[in-house]
């Protein structure tokens, strides 16, 4: 496990190097672009005299695992904050990361445990908002595979969205609970559609990631039985990045971004469903999806959202623990300072 950990870093951190030349080819185009257009976010008008900011996405825009900020957008609160947001997908939370560090954006999403794996390659960006006090990682297995145990898993395979993606390391992690590796178990990396989709074709037996793709496979009339990964594994939900640059210098900017999400997801978690027909005024792709994407947010709500004393607040000990576990299996060469990695100054 350790070994395969280690490779694993040392995969994460050449993919990193290499997105950073891509995106200086593809940064004018991206930022010419985004989400902002089709929401319909203008610098004109009521706009004009707001503040404007780019904010990094992980992944494409689509994935119902936004929904608050698409929300926060769609109903306005980002501008009643004085603020105009564009939003730019580019390739993993590690590089959203790399790319405010360096300066390419102001805010930026990933998952909770994105700075623990970046801090000790000098990157330097921490959480200013934790969306959830539970992982945002599930285990979902096909309910026709008999995986009644973990060391059912022995033979079998596993999706996860890529290779590059915590969504790998969680994978590891499960299997090391029933002593298992990538030797007893393939992993595959299938990218956002083939990651649920051959799992609802029958070509692998379950996967590891996001809440969506398993209600993607349920719909495909394919039973799933689901498990939530910090059960075998502390990880952490999805999380508003900011630099230590722009925290020291635009602290306002990141609590009026950060009051607004916060402000969002509190509706969210009141009526899932309510908040399910706004999404998809929101996101117009999935008009006429309104039970699909209901069903997403109930589980949300119920299984990633909860467990936090305050909406949007990080718990030091459960960061602390998760570094602690990323130092144990060498993802991680040193450890940081816990207060490095996150605050909750912008969520008191």
């Amino acid at each position: 496990m350790e070994q395969n950990a280690a490779d694993f870093g040392e995969l994460l951190m050449t993919f990193q190097a290499k997105l950073g030349s891509m995106w200086s080819l593809g940064r004018s185009a991206l930022l010419m672009g985004g989400v902002a257009a089709a929401l319909g976010t203008a610098s004109t008008g009521a706009y004009a005299q707001n503040q404007a900011i780019t904010y990094l996405l992980p992944a494409p825009a689509s994935a119902v695992a936004f929904a608050p900020l698409m929300l926060a957008q769609k109903k306005g609160y980002f501008e009643q904050a004085g603020l105009t947001v564009r939003f730019v997908s580019v390739q993993g939370g590690a590089d959203v990361g790399k790319q405010l560090a360096a300066g390419n954006g102001d805010l930026g999403g990933a998952l909770g445990d994105t700075p623990i794996v970046l801090r000790p390659n000098g990157v330097k960006v921490k959480g200013v908002a934790l969306l959830g006090g539970r992982t945002l990682h599930q285990l979902m297995i096909r309910s026709d595979r008999n995986v009644k145990n973990l060391t059912d898993l022995k033979g079998k395979t596993l999706t996860v969205i890529a290779y590059q993606d915590t969504s790998f390391y969680a994978a590891q992690a499960v299997l090391a609970r029933a002593g298992l590796t990538r030797q007893d178990v393939a992993i595959q990396a299938a990218g956002p559609t083939g990651v649920w989709q051959q799992v609802a074709e029958g070509k692998a037996d379950g996967l590891v990631g996001a809440p969506e793709w398993g209600i993607q496979i349920e719909q495909q009339g394919v039973k799933v039985d689901w498990k939530s990964t910090d059960t075998f594994f502390p990880g952490m939900a999805q999380a508003i990045m900011a630099s230590d640059e722009t925290i020291a210098k635009r602290p306002d900017m990141v609590k009026k971004f950060v009051g607004a999400v916060v402000r969002s997801l509190n509706e969210i978690k009141a009526d899932p469903k309510a908040a399910a027909v706004a999404y998809t005024e929101a996101v117009p792709s999935y008009k006429g999806q309104e039970a699909f994407v209901e069903k997403v947010l109930t589980y949300y709500v119920k299984t990633v959202y909860p467990n936090q004393s305050k909406t949007g607040a990080f718990d030091p000990d459960r960061v602390s623990k998760l570094q602690d576990y990323y130092a144990s299996k060498d993802i991680i060469r040193s450890k940081s300072p816990v207060n490095d990695l996150f605050t909750n100054q912008f969520v008191q």
